[in-house]
């Protein structure tokens, strides 16, 4: 059994501490020692990705003391733990399971009597039966009619991954010939958000899904009212148009008011659950099943690749040491995501969630305070757009924001177009490229307003082309790394308590029991 120590308390990290020399990435990356350097700083991640870490400020003296952390801290041995069935949801007192959700890592693991690989691979064969059914006809709206349209109701992890998965996607489908349905997402409960979406939709060719694990989420319910009541004026059963992603155990299991229940697990974060039938159902409509089954294989390669003991050998275990690193010794708050592919464009937000929610505590796993920083703020947006937008602030402001690109050699679409000696993609490689080197290496001028001060530490993640295989090693790269990084500070990644204060407030709102400062915020909103 692998030992929990906070990190303060672990020698290598100790050593860290007390270890002055700092590594200056505009010397390490001048001239052919840094093209070297760029070159061979690198890592496979699998399904053809590769992290690139020459950019950041580290060297071969500093990467072993980094090693010799993941050794001190058994990160390996957690990890093995983890996909071997250990509790390590300690909060409460959970299995970890997002993993066996596209394959199988170690020993069988059996929870509740229930081999778990083998009930998540009966949930996606499900829904891909279902899938292919309403693809075929097989199920139809009232009028006989195929749905062409499938809708997703759901917050937070049942929102997020899947619609950037879906946006992700989207195009590389249209370009070969896969895009089986087309899928929106309500998830506010702002009611302007289900009007907007209930407003470009045929709703009677529409099929939506309703994502709760326990079938009472206050904002999922009542978009699903939303949803109900278009469903009926437009002179329809709701039953006909609506299938459940959900637990065993909630009221939405066995409920006739739907057309199929598919089911999630109690072992699996919201903020993981975009390779369970939370993600699986919207996405094997949407693209069919064996896009799906794809995106679940790429999962699985940068999970297997996650398993090596050898840190520098390892994606996501390095990159989680250098953003520890970054974070505890030199200081930094803030991480920015920063994809040079528009498919991505959420792909930042669901990492917000994934990573602040995962490791914005200020308790260890066993509820006791710790004396460290924990993590990152998570921000950014697509390139070029966020050249044109925050960059200024990355480039010359007073705060060092550690960067995380991610770029791909080909575009989505086979078609492009050649202006000024260069196709588009050619341009947006160019841009990636030179911002990485101009964030890292800076520029001297007399004029302080044109100085660029550089030693801003980048990674880059790059890949042939965004497939469905590439998108689902990508998102368990950074699944993995904020695993790394919670045993590192020796947190509960697993659990989100930060979220239900908010929520039990709002129901008192809601219920007109409150006094003091609450009741004259809430009075403020009273039409």
């Amino acid at each position: 059994m692998a030992s929990w120590k906070n990190l303060d308390t672990l020698s290598s990290y100790k050593k860290l501490v007390k270890d002055e020399s700092r590594v200056d990435i505009k010397t390490a990356l001048s001239g052919e020692d840094g093209a070297k350097r760029m070159a061979s700083y690198k890592v496979p991640i699998g399904a053809g990705l590769t992290y690139y870490y020459g950019a950041k400020a580290v060297d071969d003296a500093l990467l072993k003391k980094l090693a010799a952390l993941a050794k001190e801290a058994e990160l390996a041995e957690k990890y093995k733990e983890l996909y071997n069935g250990a509790v390590i949801n300690t909060g409460e007192n959970r299995l970890v399971l997002h993993q066996l959700t596209r394959g199988q890592l170690g020993d069988d693991v059996v929870a509740d009597g229930v081999n778990k690989r083998e009930f998540f691979v009966g949930q996606q064969e499900k829904i891909a039966a279902f899938a292919q059914k309403v693809h075929s006809g097989e199920i139809r709206n009232a009028a006989g009619e195929k749905f062409t349209t499938v809708v997703q109701i759901g917050i937070g992890g049942s929102d997020l991954g899947p619609r950037a998965l879906y946006l992700a996607l989207e195009n590389w489908a249209k370009a070969n010939d896969t895009l089986k349905m087309k899928a929106k997402f309500i998830s506010n409960v702002d009611p302007d958000d289900a009007l907007a979406v209930l407003s470009e939709i045929d709703v009677a060719h529409s099929l939506f899904i309703l994502v709760s694990k326990s079938g009472t989420t206050l904002e999922t319910l009542t978009n699903e009212s939303f949803v109900k009541n278009a469903i009926k004026k437009a002179g329809l059963d709701p039953a006909d148009h609506m299938v459940a992603v959900t637990s065993e155990t909630s009221p939405l299991a066995k409920n006739s008011g739907y057309l199929e229940a598919f089911f999630m697990d109690d072992y699996i974060g919201g903020r993981y659950s975009s390779t369970s039938a939370v993600g699986g159902a919207v996405l094997s409509l949407a693209f069919g099943p064996e896009v799906f089954a794809r995106i679940l294989a790429g999962a699985n390669e940068a999970d297997e690749a996650a398993k090596n003991e050898d840190p520098l050998e390892n994606a996501a275990m390095l990159d989680a040491l250098i953003g520890v690193y970054e974070r505890n010794i030199l200081g930094y708050p803030s991480t920015a995501v920063l994809p040079y592919s528009q498919a991505l464009s959420r792909f930042p937000a669901h990492l917000q969630q994934l990573d602040m929610e995962s490791n914005g505590k200020s308790v260890n796993r066993f509820g006791e305070p710790v004396d460290y920083e924990t993590g990152p703020v998570i921000f950014g947006e697509p390139g070029t757009n966020g050249q044109h937008s925050f960059y200024q602030l990355l480039h010359q402001g007073t705060s060092i924001i550690p960067l995380q690109f991610v770029g791909f050699v080909e575009n989505q679409f086979s078609d492009d177009v050649v202006i000024e000696g260069s196709t588009s993609q050619e341009k947006l490689a160019a841009n990636v490229s030179a911002q990485i080197i101009a964030f890292a290496c800076g520029k001297e001028d007399e004029n302080r307003n044109k100085y660029f001060a550089g030693g801003r530490p980048s990674s880059i993640i790059i890949g042939r082309k965004l497939t469905p295989k590439a998108l689902g090693a990508l998102l368990a790269h950074f699944e993995n790394k904020v695993m790394f990084q919670g045993f590192l500070w020796n947190l509960n990644s697993f659990d989100q308590e930060g979220v239900q204060l908010g929520k039990v407030l709002a129901k008192k709102v809601l219920a007109h029991e409150t006094d003091g400062a609450l009741k004259v915020l809430s009075d403020l909103f009273e039409i």
